[in-house]
C-alpha cells in the first residue's frame, strides 16, 4: 500500500473547471495503475477514471467522457484530473486510488485497489 493525498476540490459554478491533484512520496509510483472514484452523498462510490501505470492508457466513465482527461507524471508521483464543463451532478467527494499493475488494469473495479486517499470535495453549483 501507498499513501496518496488528493487536492485541488472546492466550490465551483457549473461550466467552470477544476483541477484535482493526488501525490504519495512512494518511490514505486510507476508501478501502480492509478484511478478516481467519486462518492456522491446518499450514493456508492463510483468509479471515473483510471490510467495506466505509464500513461499510456486510459479509461473513462461515459458521463466524464470529453469534460475530464486523467494524466500522471511518474518524475513528480503526482496523478490529475482535469475536470472541464462540470455539472452539478459531477457533486461529490473524489477520491484517488492506486493498484499494483501485475494485478488491476484500467478497467477494474473499485475493490482491485488497495490504497486509497481522503478525498477532496466538488462542489458545483447551478
Amino acid at each position: 500500500q501507498v499513501q496518496l493525498v488528493e487536492s485541488g476540490g472546492g466550490l465551483v459554478q457549473a461550466g467552470d473547471s477544476l483541477r484535482l491533484s493526488c501525490t504519495t512520496s512512494a518511490r514505486t509510483f510507476n508501478t501502480y495503475t492509478m484511478a478516481w472514484f467519486r462518492q456522491a452523498p446518499g450514493k456508492e462510490r463510483e468509479f471515473v477514471a483510471s490510467i495506466n501505470f505509464n500513461g499510456a492508457i486510459t479509461y473513462y466513465t461515459d458521463s466524464v467522457k470529453g469534460r475530464f482527461t486523467i494524466a500522471r507524471d511518474n518524475a513528480i508521483n503526482t496523478m490529475t484530473l482535469q475536470m472541464n464543463s462540470l455539472k452539478p451532478e459531477d457533486t461529490a467527494l473524489y477520491y484517488c486510488a492506486a493498484g499494483s499493475r501485475l494485478t488491476v488494469g484500467v478497467r477494474s473495479g473499485a475493490r482491485s485497489y488497495d490504497s486509497w486517499g481522503q478525498g477532496t470535495q466538488v462542489t458545483v453549483s447551478s
